[in-house]
């Protein structure tokens, strides 16, 4: 193996360089944001049917709840 010191400068600095480029490409993200990340891993997981429609019976309860007082209120000014 031959030193450092003989090879040519200009070899030795683009060689680094190119591992340098090589190293990076193997972290590369394709998102360049958070947001971009984010938006995808919402879209794909719809995809896969995890944010189903649920029915929430919180207004039905209040409604419920309201028109009762309503009633109670009118019954007892009566």
């Amino acid at each position: 193996m031959e030193s450092i010191r003989r090879r040519n400068p200009e070899a030795v600095l683009s060689s680094l360089e190119a591992a340098a480029i090589s190293a990076r490409g193997g972290f590369a993200c394709m998102f360049s944001t958070a947001e971009e990340y984010e938006t995808a891993l919402i879209t794909e997981r719809r995809a896969q049917g995890r944010y189903g429609a649920q029915r929430s019976r919180w207004p039905i309860v209040m409604f419920a709840g309201c028109a009762m007082m309503v009633v109670g209120t009118v019954l007892l000014l009566s």
